[in-house]
């Protein structure tokens, strides 16, 4: 047995009694930044390069529900694999066994889109790989959080290596000259399998012990509903939700409106906002010191709203600013949200916390967005081209809308710790 497997058990369930997790060694802490590095890569392999790769084999035309079935994938999967994890089987383990299902997924539905197989094909298989991979995330950041001492200042460098892998991966793609092709998904289908083997190297985190036989609402995590009892926590996952919403828009039509601006490779051009990305990341401890949670989330929020007011300008250096923005927003936001449940949820569920705000962004947020954006898309195309100003205007309208919602909402009041009262 590996010797850092010992040491991340006994460190899980230091802090599943204490509620505070024990430090790590920098060999255990590289290993949990090499996860995030991964699975980064084999995530953007995919996702960004989607929309032009659809295109181009004749599938523009189902761009919407193609994205939609991630959405779908998280009103499914995260829950019921969050709730696995937590009480029945380590998490290294169920992510084990879905980067292979993943990585299968990702290149039955590469070679059906290469192949150019019917469209109720290429969606049942993209389907499929969404509800494999759907969950995994919240896995590894399950996995990650659970191994470090003081995740305010720990966590932001050790996830902007995902957001690095995320990165290595888009410039992969366009250094194969892959934005168009199902090479792509092949590509990020190897990668998972590596992740699969990474695995075997990370430390085991065994779910607590438990005596009781879990219900059938506990077994599909439906119990992790109980958090939006708790005033902050609901505002925060709402906010997070509705934020999504907006963002949905920005891979699937920033490389169309890039491309009509002339610039080419544009899943290379998309890193601009993964390097503001990794800045706001290592700045996060700093932030963390200096702000209230509840001005950071504006922060984000506020450079969410930019963001799309840039990109509404329809000019290149403007949308290249956009793109930038979106880091720093990303972060601010969601990033932030991932340490707030993990500062202040009760760490016995700690997985059913990060599966819940996936449902709710990934799911509800995502679903909505790309099936809204998509119509919204649609009302501002003719025969002549889009009308970028009026899209990107909209969003950038409902993000403020957003921000508004937060600052009445949030109260910011309460234990900065884990509060296991406020799952009660």
């Amino acid at each position: 047995m590996f010797p850092g497997q010992t040491e991340g058990a006994s460190t899980h369930l230091t802090r599943l009694r204490t509620g505070f997790p024990v430090s790590t060694t920098p060999t255990s802490k590289t290993r949990l930044a090499t996860l995030y590095f991964l699975h980064g890569a084999a995530l953007s392999m995919w996702f960004v390069p989607l929309t032009t790769v659809l295109d181009a084999h004749g599938f523009g035309g189902v761009k919407p529900l193609a994205f939609a079935c991630s959405a779908v994938a998280a009103f499914v999967s995260p829950l019921i694999f969050g709730a696995l994890a937590d009480r029945q089987v380590a998490p290294a383990r169920v992510l084990r066994g879905l980067a292979v299902a993943t990585g299968l997924a990702m290149a039955l539905a590469s070679t059906a889109i290469h192949l150019r197989a019917p469209a109720w094909l290429v969606l049942a298989l993209i389907q499929l790989h969404a509800l494999c991979s759907a969950p995994t995330f919240s896995l590894s950041s399950t996995i990650i959080l659970a191994g470090l001492q003081d995740t305010r200042r720990e966590f932001g460098p050790i996830r902007a290596m995902a957001t690095l892998g995320w990165m290595a991966g888009c410039w992969g793609v366009s250094a194969m000259n892959a934005d168009t092709s199902a090479l792509a998904g092949y590509g990020g289908a190897v990668v998972w399998f590596v992740l699969v083997g990474f695995t075997h190297w990370l430390p085991s985190l065994p779910p607590p012990p438990s005596t009781e036989r879990p219900s059938l609402r506990q077994r599909l995590g439906l119990d992790a509903l109980a958090l939006l009892k708790h005033h902050d926590h609901r505002v925060v996952f709402i906010m997070v939700a509705l934020f999504a919403v907006p963002i949905a828009a920005f891979y699937p039509y920033t490389p169309p409106h890039l491309r009509d601006l002339g610039l080419a490779r544009t899943s290379a051009w998309m890193t601009l906002g993964q390097i503001t990305e990794v800045l706001a990341m290592f700045l996060l401890a700093r932030l963390f010191t200096n702000w209230r949670l509840k001005w950071i989330f504006t922060a984000g929020l506020a450079l969410g709203v930019a963001r799309y007011a840039l990109c509404a300008l329809d000019a290149r250096a403007w949308i290249l600013a956009g793109i930038t923005l979106h880091g720093g927003s990303f972060t601010l936001v969601l990033i932030t949200a991932q340490i707030y449940l993990d500062s202040r949820v009760d760490p016995a569920w700690r997985a059913r916390a990060q599966a819940l705000m996936t449902l709710l962004t990934s799911g509800v947020g995502y679903l909505v967005g790309y099936l809204g954006n998509g119509w919204w898309f649609a009302v501002n195309t003719r025969p002549e081209g889009s009308n970028w100003p009026v899209f990107w205007g909209g969003l950038s309208a409902v993000m403020a809308g957003v921000l508004a919602y937060f600052l009445v909402a949030y109260h910011g009041r309460g234990p900065r710790r884990k509060d296991p009262g406020a799952v009660a």
